[in-house]
Formats: structure tokens, sequence, C-alpha cells
């Protein structure tokens, strides 16, 4: 495969670009064996927490500030590790928008940057960020070769855009690339796929295998969109393209020409009243599809489990063209040094040991390395969430709600079967600002 590189001076403008488009849409909206102790830490063996994890080195008193949003900080996890590392977390929980606005221009206001691939080039194009070492990341060699080459299984798609391995290894001209290296941008941990959520009492069941419905005129005026440019669009393409509307060389990285085509339609769409809504928050998605407002709408896996959970009867698409998929994981603030970095590279080494991914999977999340998971879920956790088999009793959210009824079977299937079809990740395209720009004339119409 040709090799793709992407260097800070590259992204220059699409950092400043981008953040911009952040910033306006953020004004706009209304997821084996016992890990063994290595880095700053002395040799032999150690002795292992409650959570699993070995006892850190000394670090006693330091305080890591890490950013991020909901999606993963937690405090459920900031509890856990605060007890397992005898450090002090300090989460700054944002959206998205505002998480990494914060990374690329306050880098004295973090150590570690907790978001998704689709971030990178622009926090690592701010030069705020370091290479992660992966010869103190303990169990690297255990994680998936999803992130690491693309692919969970030989038989898989890749999927257009930002897929993590594309920009996943430091190259020696300090450009983000696929040919594998010791340096990394950012330690992969968290994954999903997202599709739309349908009403199966007011859907026919014939329209709901392809992303086509979003433009199917028997839906008109109950169709619910994520307002996001980036993501929002991507679905959109999606549903133009398989409605044979459009199509796209790449979706996650659109031409100028192919920005403008796809708006085009969505104006007249939208202007035909084919869209209902456009929702901002986990909460609007949730709302517009009970109340029967919307029958079709991009969703999150969580917000679809939470309306199953009130008995409304909403179904996650495998839609045949496939998902798209998002990965999240961590980044290094340049400035860290001394007892600050190595509080980072355990806390890193934390998360690898399963039990922060075995919250995160109770909420639908996918982590990197599915065995140290599997040691802190229930069996009948692991059968439901990964191996999609039928709930043998009611589950928990890590809040202490249930979030699957006995029962009921996980949307799309087992891990492997959901993961091994994405048709584009989440990314930031090479003309993000532009396409900021046409998306909020496509919302103002």
């Amino acid at each position: 495969m040709k090799q793709r590189g992407f260097s800070r001076r590259s992204f220059l403008q699409l950092t400043a670009g981008a953040l911009g488009a952040s910033l306006l849409a953020a004004c706009g909206s209304s997821e084996a064996s016992q890990p063994t102790q290595t880095g700053s830490g002395g040799g032999g063996a150690q002795p292992t927490t409650a959570s699993g994890s070995p006892a850190p080195a000394v670090i006693t008193g330091v305080t890591l500030r890490v950013v991020g949003t909901g999606v993963t900080l937690l405090e459920p996890i900031r509890e856990q590790a605060e007890k397992d590392l005898g450090i002090k977390l300090e989460y700054d929980v944002n959206d998205g928008p505002a998480a990494q606005q914060k990374a690329a221009t306050q880098p004295q206001s973090w150590d570690l940057y907790d978001q998704w691939f689709n971030s990178v080039k622009i926090v690592w194009g701010s030069g705020n960020a370091a290479p992660i070492d992966i010869n103190r990341i303990q169990e690297w060699d255990k994680i998936s070769p999803m992130p690491k080459e693309g692919k969970l299984t030989p038989e898989a798609k890749e999927g257009d855009g930002d897929a993590p391995y594309r920009i996943l290894y430091v190259q020696p001209d300090n450009t983000l690339g696929s040919i594998p290296t010791e340096q990394i941008s950012m330690l992969p941990l968290t994954f999903n796929v997202d599709s739309f959520g349908y009403r199966s009492d007011l859907v026919d069941e014939e329209d709901v295998d392809s992303w086509a419905i979003l433009f199917n005129p028997k839906y008109k005026g109950k169709i619910g969109l994520y307002s996001d440019p980036s993501t929002g669009l991507m679905d959109l393409a999606l549903g133009a393209q398989a409605a044979g509307l459009a199509t796209f060389q790449n979706i996650g990285n659109m031409t100028r020409e192919e920005i403008d085509t796809i708006m085009e339609i969505l104006i007249e769409q939208k202007r035909a009243g084919q869209f209902r809504a456009f929702w901002n928050s986990f909460d609007e998605s949730v709302n517009l599809m009970a109340s029967g407002e919307v029958v079709v709408e991009s969703m999150w896996s969580p917000a679809v489990t939470a309306l199953q959970v009130r008995d409304v009867p909403v179904v996650y698409a495998s839609p045949k063209e496939g998902y798209r998929g998002w990965y999240g994981g961590m980044m290094l603030n340049k400035n860290a040094s001394d007892k600050v970095l190595d509080a980072c590279y355990e806390y890193l080494n934390w998360w690898l040991n399963g039990w922060a991914g075995a919250v995160v999977a109770r909420q639908g999340y996918y982590f990197c390395i599915p065995e140290n998971v599997k040691r802190h879920l229930s069996q009948a956790d692991w059968d439901y969430w990964y191996d999609g088999k039928p709930a043998a009793e009611d589950l928990l959210d890590p809040f202490g709600s249930v979030v699957a009824k006995a029962g009921s079977v996980r949307d799309g299937g087992d891990l492997v079967t959901r993961v091994s079809n994405i048709a584009v990740w989440n990314s930031v395209m090479d003309e993000h600002q532009y396409l900021v720009t046409k998306w909020n004339e496509f919302l103002a119409s």
C-alpha cells in the first residue's frame, strides 16, 4: 500500500481552519494474563491492585490533567485509577470540538489528550503532542491488528478516511503514516461502529438495510441527522451514494468538487422537507426518536440501547454498504517530563490492563485488547457485548442502570461481524475548512 504521510507543516492551514470550524460547531450546538510492570519502576514481581493492574512505580503525589470527552472520562475510571496508581487525576470533560480546541491551542492546560483518531491530524499539526514510545507500553504487542494494520481479520474492509493505522506511526521526518516505527501519535484504546437507528414499528423492514433510507421519500419529514459537519456529512454521503445520487472516490476525504455536489443535493432535499431535525446532543437524539418526531436517525450506539431499555422499538441498522467507524485513544503532551511523564505512561499502561475497557464495554464500546477486558466482565456481559449472544440477565451500565434487558441481542451481531464492515472512518478531510463553510450554508438553507 502506498505510504501516506502527514506533516506538521502541511497541516498548519488545516489546523487553523478546523479549529475555527470546531468552535463554530460548538457554538452552534443549542471499552489474559496479568500485565507486568515496566517503564519508570524497578524490576521484579509486583503486587497487583484491585483492578488487576500492577502496583505503580513511585509516582505518588503527581497530578495528571486529562482533557477529553465524557465517552471515556468517567468517574468510576478516575476513582479506580487514582486508587491503583496513587496519583491524582483531573478530568477536563468537554464536547468533542471543545476538547480538540483545548488540546491544539492550550498545551499548558493538559498532560494527556483523550479523544478520537480523527482529531490526531489537528493536535499533531499544532505541535503540542509528543510521540509515545511503544517500548514503554507494556502490552503493545497484545493490541489487536485493527488500529495497527487496518483490519481485525484479513477479510475485513479497511474503510475510507482516517483509519487509525494511516496516522498512527511517527515517521523519521516527524510525519504520520502507516509504516511501523517505535513511536506513535496516539495510543489506541476504544472503538465502535455507528450507523442509523429506526423505529421498527414505523419503518418497513425492506428499507432498513441501506444508508439510502436517508433519502427515501417514504420517510420525508421524519429523518433526523447529526449536526456535526464531519460525521454528519459522511452519513449523508453514504446515503446519497447508496441511493445513486452521487459517487465519491473517497468519502473520508472528499474533493471540493465532491463537496459541492453533495451540498447541492442536500440543500435541495432539505428545502423539499426530507429532513426533520438536526441533533446536537445525545439527549436530543434520544428524545427525537422516542417522541416519534423522527423515525430514522443517525445515532450513537448508547442512544439506541437507552431507547430499547425504555421499550421504544428502535433497532440499530446494519447497512450493507458498511458502518462509519471510530477509534479513540490518548496523546501525550510534548511538555510532560520527569515524574509527570512517568505518570502518563503508568496511566496509559493501567488503561491497557482492561479494567477501564470493561467499564466502557458496558456502554457498548470495544477495547483494543479484548482478552484483557474479558477478565473484568461477567460472562453475561461478555456474551452480549462482544459475542452478540442474547443477554442472560438484565445488564447494567457503569452507573448501575439497566442497559440491556434479559433476552435482548445486540444489533449487528458479534465484534468481528460488526467491525469487519466499515465503509468509512470518522475523519478530518484535507478540505475540512471548506466543508464546514458549505455545511453551515446547508444548515441555513
